[in-house]
């Protein structure tokens, strides 16, 4: 999946809750799962990404250590460690803090799907407020005047969140790789991820498992660029997976040469090219599965790597 840095989703309309990118967003969010007690929940901001903002710098002053979730239309939620990631650390919305119904009700129902047996805390006032009220059970509110952002309300954050063991930095930093992944290559995605994977670098991060690099970690994008390690790897796990019958030997695959491929996988997608089962390259998908397929003609994926 490669998408240019400076492309912005512009959303400024109720229509905008429907937008292709909105709907993938909040559909993968369904498969995201919480790190450890307690979650809490916070507005967005006008910037992005969101720790750019005056306000989430407070926030974070009081809640490092703990997961975060942001709520936000029209892509209803977005955990903390997600924010950098395509379409979320770039579109563009009025922040009003008025919610229509269909608003409320998408953020609400992620928000119940993502946090279920968690403990919840939600600083927070107007619709995000009323997003809480309507779709939580037991919420500790702690804006004070309906001012998320003053010192009474980031004090009673404090004091809420003492109650509570903060997560330990090396499963915060596997939880975003995995969520990534998730969001990227779909369910199961979070495999692409074990244990031992390592992240280097301070901008752009090569990611590595069992010594091989299988990706980089495009902070601009906050999407992986696979290597032909990684490759190898996602192919195990039958995801982005496009099959041709011939050998190849250049940098482009044309539509008539795919036997199979993903119907999971749209244009711009990172994809495994195999030839007999076996890894011969990644690249940029041009087409969706379905169209690659059933195209007599055309590009279907730009190689950006390939075994020679």
């Amino acid at each position: 999946m490669y998408v240019v840095k400076s492309m912005k989703v512009i959303c400024s309309s109720e229509e905008s809750l429907f937008r292709p990118e909105a709907v993938r967003w909040r559909e993968r969010m369904k498969f995201m799962k919480p790190l450890g007690d307690v979650v809490v929940v916070l507005p967005c901001s006008m910037k992005k990404p969101y720790s750019n903002s005056k306000s989430h710098q407070k926030f974070k002053r009081g809640t490092k250590g703990y997961q975060e979730l942001i709520l936000t239309s029209p892509f209803g939620i977005c955990p903390r460690e997600m924010e950098n990631t395509y379409p979320i650390q770039s579109y563009d919305v009025s922040v009003s803090g008025n919610w229509s119904y269909e608003e409320k009700k998408l953020a609400g129902e992620l928000l119940i799907s993502y946090a279920k047996d968690k403990d919840i805390i939600a600083n927070v006032s107007g619709g995000y407020e009323e997003v809480c009220q309507e779709y939580l059970d037991d919420c500790t509110y702690t804006a004070v005047d309906g001012k998320p952002t003053s010192n009474d309300s980031i004090y009673n954050l404090r004091v809420e969140l003492k109650k509570y063991k903060k997560i330990k930095r090396r499963e915060r930093v596997l939880n975003e790789l995995r969520s990534i992944a998730i969001y990227q290559f779909g369910k199961g995605g979070e495999e692409f991820i074990d244990d031992e994977t390592i992240a280097k670098g301070r901008y752009h991060r090569k990611i590595f498992s069992a010594h091989k690099q299988i990706a980089l970690l495009n902070r601009d994008m906050g999407l992986y660029s696979l290597s032909l390690s990684g490759g190898e790897k996602l192919a195990g796990l039958g995801l982005k997976v496009v099959e041709i019958d011939f050998d190849l030997k250049t940098n482009t695959v044309f539509a008539p040469g795919v036997s199979k491929a993903d119907p999971n996988i749209i244009p711009k997608d990172e994809v495994v090219v195999t030839r007999n089962g076996d890894v011969v390259g990644v690249g940029r998908a041009i087409l969706t599965g379905k169209e690659m397929e059933e195209a007599v003609n055309g590009v279907a994926v730009r190689i950006r790597h390939r075994k020679k």
